[in-house]
């Protein structure tokens, strides 16, 4: 291209100097230079097209940079906004339910810590004497009662779950006040339930039926919400019949709690 651009010039000059002279070569250069600078008009076209195509595409390449960090961004902002929702869901039901048992002075509390497995049979917490926490402490969650405080430090505490195999909770049906125990069974509870026992065969029980804390419960207060029933069976002594029970607190998913700051006993 460069050599052409050198010839065309060339013809130009001496056309110039010696226009009288070289009006033959005029024609002939005419005939050349015309197509040449057509061409070279060609190719300055496709290469100006070819660059600017180029750096269009690093402006597309910058832009698909800049939307991918934008988008990265928005989702985690997401994210984000998601976990405050479920924090201000739980957040409201453990204000709805200070709001049920309004004659306890109760305080909130983080988990920190909990045993290894899929559920929260034991756990830790953030609050510990210091702020009024003592062992037998009744601990309750999302619509319910959870366990009870099983051991303390100054800033922590440990609670024991009512679905943990070794918890027994004295409980009633609400309708009829009659009496049952719930008993821990994590078994059990992979297949969404807990175990409730020795009801008595000729209580008027049903399917739905709502169990709480019983009063004759040596540390938990009455009339907490533990679950509903789900089916009931007779036992095979024909004496006793045994329950289902759906709990109403997921044991699977405890962030956080609310402590009653007295124990049973000590309650005038």
């Amino acid at each position: 291209m460069f050599i052409m651009t050198g010839v065309c010039l060339l013809l130009l000059l001496l056309s110039l100097l010696f226009k009288d002279k070289l009006v033959p070569l005029k024609v002939v250069s005419g005939s050349v230079v015309v197509p040449m600078q057509k061409v070279i008009n060609s190719v300055g076209t496709y290469v100006k097209d070819k660059h600017d195509m180029i750096e269009e595409l690093r402006n597309l390449q910058t832009e698909n940079v800049e939307l991918k960090e934008q988008l990265a961004n928005y989702k985690t902002e997401a994210k984000e906004h998601q976990q405050d929702m479920y924090e201000l869901d739980r957040l409201r039901q453990l204000f709805e339910l200070s709001e049920t048992y309004p004659d306890y002075d109760m305080i909130g509390a983080r988990v920190i810590s909990k045993e290894a497995g899929n559920w929260f049979s034991t756990f830790v917490i953030d609050k510990g004497t210091d702020d009024g926490i003592d062992v037998d402490c009744n601990v309750m969650s999302g619509y319910g009662l959870v366990g009870i405080v099983i051991e303390t430090g100054t800033n922590w505490a440990r609670v024991r779950s009512i679905v943990d195999d070794t918890s027994n909770v004295s409980a009633m049906f609400i309708n009829n006040e009659e009496f049952c125990t719930v008993a821990g069974n994590l078994a059990t509870l992979n297949e969404g339930y807990i175990d409730v026992k020795y009801i008595d065969k000729d209580a008027d029980v049903s399917i739905g039926d709502e169990i709480v804390t019983s009063y004759i419960s040596d540390k938990y207060f009455p009339k907490i919400t533990i679950g509903y029933v789900e089916s009931i069976t007779p036992d095979a002594n024909n004496l006793t019949k045994s329950a289902r029970l759906t709990p109403v607190v997921d044991f699977s998913n405890i962030q956080e709690v609310l402590v009653i700051k007295k124990v049973k006993q000590t309650v005038d």
